[in-house]
């Protein structure tokens, strides 16, 4: 949409919540004001109406919107979406407090990354423990791959300083590490490879195609059985995965996988689409046209008593036609998705390598296939977010706060706390993310748990091993996993309800 149109679409959104507000004991907007109130009022206003927990928000005048302040505009509407998280003790992230868990607000950035179009270096940053700084995963034709850096690579000086040991999720050197490798256009590193030789690398932001595919391949074992594992790291845009997967899947049919490894550690989520996509390829034929998943909206969305979506207008990529949010029906009924399966993978069960930055769409896909096949967990907790959202365009900016739940045909979710391997709910093995070794590697802790157990019928331990060239770990299991949460830094953690009119 033009801005000069979505500004009049908003400014009818906002006379019509005025009025509705009229006699509201709390008050509502004034009429006047400056363009920064005015976005203020309506980032209030729609969380009032569709934010999944909008009966938590206080009313206008206790809230007081117009009072959020920041160094920049953005940044007194990030302070503005952070209190109205807090309202509700689900949002409340401990790592950071005053943060809010699933809510925030950007000028379109998630939206260019889901779309499959990625603006950085094209790498991301793992404490193997607190003096260890690695490289966890690299995107192919990103400055970084184009670099030769590789996951696992240590990471010794960044811009001259070698003093980087991890001091918590807020502490000074873990912001620096944040900073320069998340937040800036331009870092110079000397990296240490396996074989202790050093690479110098100078790398500049720059933009790549995202390929949510890092890698895929087929492990042979002696027992006869075959396993696929694929790594796939974000749950971008139908027209960016689907082919890639589709690629992935048919080469795991064409070798006669009977088990499969899907490795979602550092997938923070994205389309639910995909999430259905990769399900459909991963469940029972017998399980086709049986229920998937529903999604659970508000009361006021689910008995189609919004007012402001109806400001919210799309354009149907299929048929160029353009609807607005409010003719989509919310109910359950109308919003309970179903099997379709794809392909001929004949699984009985799956396993999913997982982390504290799996989160939402990935935590989806698994949620969704639990009562239909042996869903085994590797890893450590998930991030725990069974809530998901559509994006909300107001002014320059778009809104994501949670709408909608989600449940699977056994009715199973409000996984807030996250899956944690190795439980009653969720049966597996929790254990150290052994970022030394490149993906697939068969010796790599985690996949290497998964093939014990296709070849024994039982994990080959259940202590916590302890990882790291060798070396006595300081971290702890869960030390660990908050210290890899930490580095996410604002990396999206979401599921986008991606549904057409």
């Amino acid at each position: 949409m033009k801005k000069t149109i979505l500004a009049v679409l908003l400014a009818s959104a906002f006379f019509a919540a005025c009025k509705k507000d009229k006699n509201n004991n709390g008050g509502g907007p004034p009429k006047t004001g400056s363009t920064l109130d005015f976005i203020k009022d309506s980032v209030y206003l729609y969380a009032k109406e569709d934010y999944y927990w909008y009966s938590t928000i206080p009313a206008y005048n206790s809230f007081n919107p117009r009072s959020f302040t920041g160094s920049t505009d953005l940044a007194a509407l990030t302070n503005e979406v952070n209190a109205i998280s807090q309202t509700n003790s689900f949002e409340y992230y401990a790592p950071s407090p005053g943060e809010a868990k699933y809510s925030f607000i950007d000028q379109g950035e998630v939206s260019t990354e889901l779309n499959g179009t990625n603006s950085n270096f094209g790498f991301s940053p793992l404490y193997n423990d607190v003096n260890d700084l690695r490289v966890k995963y690299v995107y192919t034709g990103s400055p970084a791959d184009l670099a030769g850096v590789k996951r696992g690579y240590k990471i010794v000086t960044i811009n001259g300083n070698s003093s980087f040991s991890y001091d918590g999720a807020t502490g000074t050197n873990t912001n620096f590490v944040i900073n320069a490798l998340l937040n800036s256009s331009t870092v110079t590193m000397t990296l240490q490879k396996p074989d202790l030789s050093t690479l110098q690398v100078t790398l500049n932001a720059a933009d790549y195609t995202t390929n949510p595919v890092i890698t895929y391949k087929a492990i042979p074992l002696t027992n006869g059985k075959v396993v696929g594992y694929m790594v796939f790291n974000t749950f971008t845009s139908d027209d960016n995965a689907d082919p890639k997967l589709d690629q992935a899947f048919n080469y795991f049919q064409s070798q006669g996988v009977t088990d499969l490894v899907v490795d979602l550690r550092y997938n923070g989520g994205g389309f639910v689409s995909t999430a259905e996509y990769i399900d459909n390829y991963i469940v029972p034929a017998a399980k086709n046209n049986t229920t998937m998943y529903s999604y659970y909206f508000n009361d006021i969305l689910a008995n189609n008593k919004e007012t402001l979506l109806a400001h919210q207008v799309r354009r149907d990529p299929t048929s160029n036609q353009l609807y607005n949010l409010a003719q989509i029906n919310y109910s359950v009924a109308s919003n309970t998705e179903k099997f379709t399966k794809k392909g001929s993978l004949n699984l009985s069960r799956v396993f999913f390598i997982v982390t504290g930055s799996t989160a939402s769409a990935a935590e989806l896909t698994i949620n969704n296939l639990r009562p239909h096949l042996d869903v085994q967990l590797i890893g450590t907790t998930t991030y725990g977010k069974p809530v998901g959202f559509f994006d909300i365009d107001i002014n320059k900016y778009q809104l994501y706060i949670p709408e909608f739940s989600t449940k699977n045909s056994a009715a199973q979710g409000d996984y807030y706390s996250g899956m944690t391997p190795g439980t009653s709910d969720f049966p597996g093995i929790k254990d150290y993310d052994d970022v030394t070794k490149e993906f697939g590697d068969t010796t790599e802790t985690l996949l290497h748990h998964a093939i014990t157990y296709v070849n024994k019928g039982t994990y080959s331990y259940t202590a916590q091993k302890v990882q790291g060239l060798g070396a006595q770990k300081t971290f702890s299991i869960d030390q660990a996993n908050n210290a890899a949460m930490a580095l996410d830094g604002k990396k999206f953690k979401g599921m986008v309800y991606n549904k057409k009119k």
